[in-house]
């Protein structure tokens, strides 16, 4: 019940929108192949009947005319001349060869382009197939108090059925083909931009680092995967770095910034990972290292740094960097850890800069 009533209430885009270009292909793919069946159906009355029967080329003038309208006017209008055209040559078969001639399949075909309109409400798409299913009961009973006007052998109305069938079986099978390469490109192309728009979400767009969001997550799912295992955060802050961008310009700033990205990629080695906190702060998760461990690593990138000689047009200069680190304890919540962190952090900036706190 649940899907029938999520089905019922799912929302549509505005009415009077061109239906999508996937939707086009398959009403004109099966038009066309529409066309070569009643062709078929054409050459093959004379064939097996011995009479000719002309009603073939009206329908085959009727789906050219469908066809013309796709070009020349908009899809709406030539789906209902399919649904015009499939339900007057299920009627006429029904009445000139009776119901064994097994033409009531192809009103199959409008229930799948109706239910596949995407700018249609679902009532109106139920409203429709009540219609085509009353549509076929009612023909059914009428076929059963009226004679056919042609009649055919057995092994006459075996060939018809077996032209019937594969006609209407290729047409849905070029239907179904259209529609699903268009739905799972649809969902991969979906997929993809979901990765790239939260990968954006996720990450700083300056530096391409990671950012805090996109950190804490990460964190996070360490600590659900690994709950035993140790792990260290550090805060770092960038030294004076106001004094950078008033004397040299924002640009410099933004410069310093990708260099000191640059040199953590380098100095890394897969031993921690680092995103961008916020302003000129960063954090670092360092997974698998207690305090003592994870202070070696960031006493050796604060020198690091120190040693970085920069060079913005033509002004020459470095900078240092001051950092706060903590252990986890596996008691604290990781919103303590990271206050600790920051809270060492300002301890050494308060205490000459320069240097790790652990």
């Amino acid at each position: 019940m649940d899907f029938f009533s999520s089905f019922l209430h799912q929302k549509v885009p505005r009415s009077g929108k061109e239906l999508p270009v996937y939707y086009r292909k398959a009403l004109t793919v099966s038009e066309i192949l529409l066309i070569a069946y009643l062709f078929v159906c054409f050459f093959f009355y004379p064939l097996f009947l011995e009479v000719w029967i002309w009603i073939p080329l009206l329908f085959i003038a009727v789906t050219g005319f469908g066809l013309w309208i796709t070009k020349n006017r908009g899809m709406r209008e030539n789906l209902l001349v399919y649904a015009v055209l499939c339900a007057g040559w299920v009627f006429w078969n029904v009445y000139a060869f009776g119901w064994s001639s097994g033409v009531q399949h192809f009103l199959t075909l409008m229930v799948v382009f109706i239910f596949f309109d995407v700018y249609e409400k679902p009532l109106i798409k139920i409203g429709c197939f009540i219609v085509i299913l009353v549509y076929r009961i009612v023909l059914f009973s009428w076929s059963l108090q009226h004679t056919a006007i042609y009649a055919m052998d057995k092994a006459v109305n075996t060939y018809y059925q077996t032209i019937n069938t594969v006609g209407f079986f290729v047409m849905l099978a070029a239907m179904c083909i259209i529609f699903s390469t268009s739905i799972q490109n649809t969902e991969r192309e979906l997929r993809l931009r979901n990765q790239t728009l939260y990968k954006e979400a996720g990450t700083d767009p300056l530096t391409g680092l990671p950012n805090r969001r996109a950190m804490i997550e990460t964190i996070e799912k360490y600590c659900k995967s690994e709950p035993e295992s140790p792990f260290a955060v550090a805060i770092a802050d960038i030294d004076f770095f106001k004094n950078v961008n008033d004397t040299y310009g924002h640009n410099c700033g933004d410069y310093t910034l990708v260099k000191l990205t640059e040199l953590f990629a380098e100095h890394s080695g897969g031993r921690y990972r680092v995103c961008r906190w916020g302003g000129e702060e960063f954090c670092f998760f360092m997974p698998g290292m207690n305090i003592d461990e994870a202070g070696v690593v960031m006493n050796d990138l604060c020198f690091a740094v120190e040693r970085m000689k920069l060079k913005f047009e033509e002004n020459e200069f470095s900078i240092t960097i001051t950092i706060g680190v903590e252990e986890c304890d596996f008691n604290s919540p990781l919103e303590d850890l990271l206050k600790s962190a920051d809270e060492k952090l300002y301890m050494g900036k308060n205490s000459g800069r320069n240097k790790v706190v652990v």
